[in-house]
């Protein structure tokens, strides 16, 4: 019987994941699954513990908190997977959603509940998610769900400082938005998919991502796949600042590629250099700076998904 490893980041969904976890805990018990847990105490805690134990052997992982835990605890699996050689294929990535974003699972079709989540993963409803590996100026990490540069990342950065200060309404993001907008300054720059050059030029974002969904349900990326072997990307070149407001709501309903104020592609490696060392966003977080580099790794690994996705 697998004995899964739960990972469980007390901070996550405004200081409410322990009453909710003690909620899961007894759920889990109840459907009969072997599992461990143990608690984060700091910001990269959940890496550390996902590495250490998947170096001791463990292969079934639960990351509980939100979108930034289960970047975190992938990330420690594939350090691991990186140092001993174990296939990403043979583990096993699952999260019990309790943050504020909660976007991967909008892409894996899990519903943000905690008894059908369990029921899944006794039904061991799994599929294989693409490996993607991001090297961002002399960071390097790799990416669950969606990452991007501009607007993209200078708004991740504006939310997480207003979490920061304790604040953790949604509202934070259609907030954050408008002013990162208004704020925001072009950058000129090459981007290229699979070594060819698909814009060059002044743009105000470019976002990408091997999931669908990011800062609460936005869809910068709306055709994305989680196991295509492809990573999206759309570009969003200058613009009046107003034609871009104008089409801003396209983001909540899935049509921006619609949109004539972008540029849509795809490819197995993406690459982005501009004339400054913007910041880069993977999964919600800074995670480095340009020049950007993004590789679809040629590996799996199973991640808990409902059974209508394929």
């Amino acid at each position: 019987m697998e004995n899964w490893y739960c990972i469980v980041n007390p901070r996550s969904g405004s200081g409410k994941t322990i009453a909710k976890w003690d909620i899961a805990r007894e759920v889990i018990k109840q459907k009969g699954l072997s599992f461990s847990e143990v608690l984060t105490e700091r910001k990269n805690h959940a890496t550390e513990l996902a590495y250490k134990a998947a170096l001791l052997g463990k292969r079934y992982f639960i990351a509980v908190g939100g979108d930034g835990t289960v970047h975190e605890v992938m990330n420690g699996i594939m350090k691991c997977s990186e140092e001993t050689g174990a296939t990403p294929e043979s583990f096993y990535l699952a999260a019990i959603s309790i943050g504020s974003g909660n976007d991967w699972i909008k892409s894996t079709g899990v519903p943000n509940d905690i008894e059908k989540t369990v029921n899944l993963l006794v039904g061991k409803s799994f599929i294989q998610q693409d490996v993607i590996k991001v090297e961002a100026g002399q960071g390097k990490c790799y990416m669950v769900n969606c990452g991007g540069i501009g607007f993209d990342s200078h708004l991740i950065q504006r939310v997480n400082k207003q979490k920061d200060r304790g604040k953790r309404s949604k509202a934070i993001y259609a907030d954050s938005a408008i002013r990162t907008i208004l704020g925001t300054r072009h950058l000129n720059g090459t981007i290229c998919a699979d070594g060819k050059v698909i814009y060059d030029g002044a743009f105000y974002q470019v976002s990408f991502g091997n999931g669908s969904f990011c800062g609460g349900g936005m869809q910068f990326v709306p055709k994305a796949n989680l196991n295509d072997a492809l990573v999206d990307v759309m570009i969003v070149p200058k613009r009046r600042i107003f034609a871009i407001l104008k089409e801003f709501p396209r983001v909540f309903n899935g049509t921006m590629p619609e949109s004539t104020v972008c540029l849509t592609s795809k490819g197995q490696v993406l690459q982005v250099k501009a004339d400054k060392n913007d910041l880069v966003e993977i999964d919600g977080e800074i995670i480095g700076n340009l020049p950007l580099t993004i590789s679809v790794a040629g590996s799996k690994i199973n991640v808990l998904a409902d059974e209508i996705v394929s």
